[in-house]
């Protein structure tokens, strides 16, 4: 009787494993991503808003260490806090969200370290602009959402770019031209 319950354990063990050690693409949680951006604004304080509308997928192959990403930012959901900066962050200035309504990161580029990626390389494409960008992965975690009991992964991820990189470089250097970009997202395995 016991080496039949080991033998289910180990079985249920390797199920587990199993689900996060394939090719595998999970869905962003729209409630639970968002990228955020930081920037010095003269010389006063580092101000921080957010783009509350993330979308995308990302692709993991833990057992090859492989993955990739796509992720799409609605410019028009910025959100810094107050309607009329939102209105002059939106203009042609900034990101021009009339003509630009989305940004994008793409990546086919996942590194990992031992078990867990650390970057991801990629495009990131602003304003109609496409540049290298590296995403540092400072936290990420895969397993059953305590809650739905669905496979999940998150992580966050950060990096610099600059404003003028991107056609945005009013009023710079006097408004930081570097701008740090944070990323939090979770995501949801698909069936």
């Amino acid at each position: 009787m016991k080496s039949k319950l080991f033998i289910a354990l180990m079985a249920t063990v390797g199920l587990a494993v199993t689900a996060f050690a394939t090719p595998a693409t999970y869905t962003a949680d729209a409630n639970h991503t968002f990228a955020q951006f930081e920037y010095n604004h003269l010389g006063f304080s580092n101000q921080t808003s957010r783009f509350n509308t993330v979308t995308g997928t990302v692709t993991i192959d833990q057992a090859a260490k492989k993955g990739s990403a796509d992720i799409t930012i609605d410019t028009k959901s910025v959100d810094t806090g107050s309607s009329l900066f939102n209105s002059h962050i939106q203009s042609e200035d900034f990101l021009s969200t009339t003509q630009f309504p989305t940004a994008t990161f793409q990546s086919n580029d996942m590194i990992f370290k031992g078990d867990k990626p650390v970057a991801l390389k990629g495009t990131l494409t602003l304003k109609g602009v496409s540049k290298p960008v590296t995403l540092n992965i400072t936290n990420f975690e895969c397993k059953k959402h305590p809650m739905s009991g669905v496979d999940y992964c998150g992580a966050n991820a950060v990096t610099k770019v600059k404003r003028t990189d991107f056609n945005m470089g009013k009023y710079a250097p006097n408004v930081g031209d570097d701008v740090n970009i944070l990323i939090a997202i979770e995501a949801a395995r698909k069936e």
